[in-house]
């Protein structure tokens, strides 16, 4: 079961591109991101990690740009933000 992954989806406010590209930019550099997707349009993140890599810390992550994080979701169940 190495190959086991999670999908992890955000809704952070982001007014601009640069906001957007800021969370692109953290995500690019955590560990055991295999892929992301952050839409401007669709107020997202949705983000393709290994099983190594815990929901807490790309929410951690993610919040370290200063944007706020309004919803997340684990393997499609809610989580507190």
């Amino acid at each position: 079961m190495a190959d086991q992954e999670h999908q992890y989806k955000f809704n952070v406010s982001m007014s601009c591109g640069g906001c957007s590209g800021a969370v692109e930019r953290v995500l690019k550099k955590l560990d055991g991101v295999k892929s992301f997707d952050v839409s401007l349009d669709s107020q997202t993140a949705s983000v393709v990690t290994d099983d190594t890599v815990p929901y807490e810390t790309v929410l951690a992550t993610i919040k370290k740009t200063g944007k706020t994080v309004n919803t997340g979701e684990a393997d499609g169940q809610a989580r507190d933000v």
